[in-house]
């Protein structure tokens, strides 16, 4: 049953949030997730907590943690994607282990792929209004930031493939010492520009979307579990 304003004890544990109370404000996402923690052991022992005790300012702060974390990852991959995918790949790591490939495509991600797993982690302290509360405002602080990459890279990825008729290739391939490798190598890759941008974009948003599921799904799972014990005690 959801909190209301008379259900908070004065003797409760008092926290001190980065709501503009003087209190501790976290920098980054791991701080984050730390604070989110101390609401979740609160608010595990059985205190109702307002969610208005996470301020304005409180919830402002989680939301810019998480679209800074969402603007970091999306900057780590736009400029290590086209330097893997069009470079590194295809014309200096030429193997053919199947690992080591999957490896090397995954480099990346790599930001995007440990982020979204510490978002999928704290889906499990997702249990009460302050947790709830500044859960949601990380994870859309970062949903908005990835989608708006998502969205770059795809619009960037197709600019770039409608500009690169074969004389701009050639007319900018004449600025470096081989300029016949360049235009040939930069024609292999073209047909496998858009793909590549399709397949980045849709990994960004699914990274943006799972910890929203997990978070869900989890939370449903214990709505489920709570009401199954209650109606076997009632029984």
């Amino acid at each position: 049953m959801p909190a209301s304003r008379n259900d908070y004890s004065p003797n409760a544990t008092i926290i001190t949030t980065g709501g503009g109370l003087g209190g501790y404000r976290p920098r980054g996402l791991i701080s984050a997730i730390s604070e989110i923690q101390q609401f979740y052991v609160i608010e595990e022992q059985g205190q109702e907590i307002p969610a208005e005790f996470l301020t304005l300012e409180g919830s402002l702060d989680f939301f810019k943690i998480g679209a800074t974390s969402g603007f970091k990852e999306g900057l780590f991959l736009i400029l290590l994607f086209p330097v893997f995918s069009f470079y590194l790949l295809p014309f200096v790591f030429t193997t053919s282990d199947l690992f080591l490939t999957i490896v090397l495509k995954s480099v990346p991600y790599f930001p995007l792929i440990i982020n979204t797993l510490l978002c999928i982690y704290i889906s499990r302290y997702y249990v009460g209004n302050l947790t709830r509360k500044a859960v949601n405002s990380l994870f859309v602080g970062r949903a908005i930031l990835l989608v708006a990459k998502a969205g770059f890279i795809y619009i960037a990825y197709y600019m770039l493939f409608k500009l690169s008729t074969p004389g701009n290739v050639w007319a900018v391939a004449q600025h470096f010492n081989n300029p016949k490798k360049i235009y040939y190598d930069y024609l292999e890759i073209l047909p496998h520009m858009i793909p590549l941008a399709i397949h980045c974009s849709i990994i960004i948003l699914i990274s943006a979307v799972v910890p929203y599921g997990s978070v869900y799904i989890l939370d449903h799972w214990r709505r489920y579990k709570i009401k199954k014990n209650q109606q076997i005690i009632g029984n």
